[in-house]
């Protein structure tokens, strides 16, 4: 049980590595961020219909679920879109960081979903990542615009992981994938019609943002959707997102290498993240520890 535990909890902490270098993959592709995310769950949603088809996996559903799996939809699209967008008007770096905030939102919020009491630890972690995150912001100046959207991203992306948790326990998370990508891609579709996006340019991508945007699209979202719902049968919503909390530092560490001086950040940045990492590695042992037990 506890080498189960152990070999779920590297697995998340793999999927979350690709979450860092999708942060990469929105500086590198030239197009908008409402664009980039049309692309990346419409051909992600195209993929994993297809390998549904050939495994003979049922789509059937029930009602209820369907409108659970919308509302996800809706939710993760949302979160992509902001995301993208902070990146665009501000760095990498930047709002990697603000993703840390997440974990104290999800101490008080996964009670209420989950229906347990508040865990002390929880939220003593979750405090820490926000003193980590004051020292990220503080050396930051003149891109208010990409910390309002990283932080609407972050709040998405709790109620996210809060509402999938239910869903993980009881359907294939290749259905569950299927008809949240599904769902995301009619919904940024419906905006950019009603906004006038699908113009000719929409279509006419260079090779290169084809090339990042394949990656994008099998690697960081059809892959890593399905592999991090199996995760989350065994790991709870909080733990989630504190690993989730590794995406900036795997992020900011792989940006420095790939973009150089851009993504270069003063000293308390960094002390900033190293809290993040602290709380995440102490959680990850008390957990641990208290399964063992």
């Amino acid at each position: 049980m506890q080498k189960d535990s152990l070999n779920n909890s590297l697995h998340l902490h793999f999927i979350v590595i690709i979450f860092g270098f999708t942060a990469i993959l929105g500086a590198l592709i030239s197009i908008e961020a409402l664009p980039l995310v049309w692309y990346r769950m419409s051909i992600a949603s195209l993929l994993v219909f297809l390998l549904m088809f050939f495994l003979k996996i049922s789509f059937r559903i029930s009602r209820s679920m369907l409108l659970g799996f919308v509302i996800a939809g809706i939710l993760i699209a949302l979160h992509w879109a902001t995301f993208f967008h902070a990146i665009k008007v501000s760095s990498v770096s930047l709002t990697l960081s603000i993703l840390s905030s997440g974990a104290l939102f999800t101490a008080f919020l996964e009670p209420l979903f989950y229906r347990r009491k508040i865990i002390g630890y929880e939220v003593f972690f979750g405090l820490l990542v926000i003193a980590g995150l004051v020292l990220v912001l503080k050396t930051q100046v003149g891109v208010e615009e990409g910390i309002f959207y990283a932080f609407i991203s972050i709040i998405l992306s709790v109620f996210f992981t809060l509402v999938n948790g239910k869903f993980a326990q009881k359907y294939d998370a290749r259905v569950i994938s299927f008809y949240e990508l599904l769902t995301g891609t009619i919904t940024v579709s419906l905006i950019l019609a009603f906004t006038g996006g699908f113009t000719p340019d929409f279509f006419q991508l260079s090779s290169t943002d084809w090339i990042w945007l394949l990656v994008l699209a099998l690697v960081c979202t059809a892959y890593a959707f399905i592999v991090s719902i199996k995760v989350m049968k065994f790991v709870s919503p909080y733990s989630v997102m504190l690993a989730i909390n590794m995406e900036p530092v795997y992020g900011i560490l792989l940006a420095y290498f790939i973009f150089k001086e851009t993504e270069t950040m003063p000293s308390t940045f960094y002390f900033g993240t190293l809290l993040i990492v602290i709380s995440v590695l102490l959680n990850g042992f008390l957990k641990l520890k208290t399964r063992s037990n």
